[in-house]
């Protein structure tokens, strides 16, 4: 008899748990609370890396697909000083594959596939250890039981409270996140300015990145340290109040860079949480998390990639692996947890230097991560 398993929320992390079950004709409930897949902007763009995101997908079996989307071009980097002077432009070999880049929107839009997702599905809380298993409890009064649920919620997990008394913690570093439309046409010269990749820009304490996603749409992000409190008396709904504040956070940057911010529509403010470097917890029979509920990390590149194999990881050994449900998603934690605990030590040390009193720290960064 097959057990009845549910995974809650539709990010890369649930739709490729459930995408890898579908493909072994294991089935699964899929809960979201939003009522519809583009009932909220998908987001930027991800870079799927090898032995990671890449991996998921294959077990996946959507591979091939993910290569005839993804933008190969889109890893190229660029590093500007604050007054414009090109420190780094590294552009990517023809056939180089590490990092490809995807819009989160297309990536949603593969895994979803032929899945059957119930949407506007809004859990409140998981029960375990109840007569007929883990109970979850909808924000309709409806429950539902179920051997197995999988917390894969994001940043402020419904499910995460099951196992976990933890809650994510702000790093100190705030980031406001901007966009650029038909920058191709629109604005020639910050499409040149950004590439086919990222342009960024490292100050004191303060750091501007632009990213190109597809369809000649940009992605710029400011990232600062401040208090958490920092825009008590700023709405950010008022584009120009929001942006001559960001523009003084920059006074004395080269123009061609605060250009990226001049231009800009729909500041949204995205400040940066994690949870601690090793978080983990005490097993719970018929409950587990995935991804961001699991190991909420600062956004360098890692944690995407590693919510997606670790929902292929465990699909797999559901459907295919013998042995005892239970002890499947223990053994699964063991490698979760200490593979996640090194990721998160990366992570929050590279944003320590890229966003640093010593702008020099980012620069250094990058030359390890990606030599010249």
């Amino acid at each position: 008899m097959r057990h009845r398993i549910a995974v809650v929320g539709s990010g890369p992390a649930g739709l490729t748990f459930a995408r890898v079950l579908h493909r072994h004709g294991y089935p699964v409930a899929v809960l979201e609370r939003d009522p519809a897949p583009d009932a909220r902007p998908p987001g930027g763009t991800l870079d799927l890396r090898e032995g990671l995101g890449q991996l998921a997908l294959d077990k996946a079996g959507l591979l091939a697909e993910f290569q005839a989307l993804s933008r190969p071009e889109g890893q190229a980097m660029r590093i500007l000083d604050v007054d414009g002077t090109v420190l780094r432009d590294w552009r990517p070999r023809p056939d180089e594959q590490a990092n490809p880049e995807i819009d989160r929107g297309q990536l949603r839009d593969l895994l979803l596939g032929p899945l059957d997702v119930r949407w506007g599905q809004s859990v409140t809380q998981v029960v375990p250890g109840t007569r007929d298993g883990a109970l979850v409890h909808f924000a309709d009064g409806r429950e539902e039981a179920f051997d197995l649920v999988v917390g894969a919620d994001g940043a402020w997990s419904r499910i995460r409270p099951a196992v976990s008394s933890v809650t994510p913690h702000y790093t100190g570093v705030t980031s406001v996140e901007a966009s650029l439309d038909d920058v191709d046409t629109r604005h020639p010269d910050l499409a040149r300015l950004v590439g086919d990749g990222s342009v960024a820009v490292y100050g004191v304490n303060r750091a501007l990145v632009a990213q190109r996603n597809s369809g000649g749409h940009v992605k710029v992000y400011v990232q600062f340290r401040a208090p958490l409190d920092w825009r008590t008396n700023l709405d950010l709904a008022d584009v120009e109040a929001a942006r001559s504040s960001l523009l003084a956070l920059f006074d004395g940057w080269a123009g061609p860079v605060l250009d990226l911010l001049r231009r800009s529509t729909a500041f949204v403010h995205r400040p940066l949480y994690v949870l601690p470097v090793s978080h983990t917890w005490a097993h719970v029979f018929g409950v587990t998390l995935l991804g961001d509920a699991a190991h909420l990390m600062p956004p360098l590149g890692a944690g995407a990639n590693l919510a997606m194999l670790e929902g292929a990881e465990l699909a797999e050994s559901i459907a295919t692996g013998p042995g005892d449900l239970d002890e499947i998603v223990r053994a699964f934690e063991e490698r979760m947890w200490a593979r996640a605990g090194r990721w998160a030590k990366i992570t929050t040390a590279g944003l320590d230097r890229l966003v640093s009193p010593d702008p020099s720290e980012a620069l250094a960064l990058f030359d390890q991560v990606q030599p010249s």
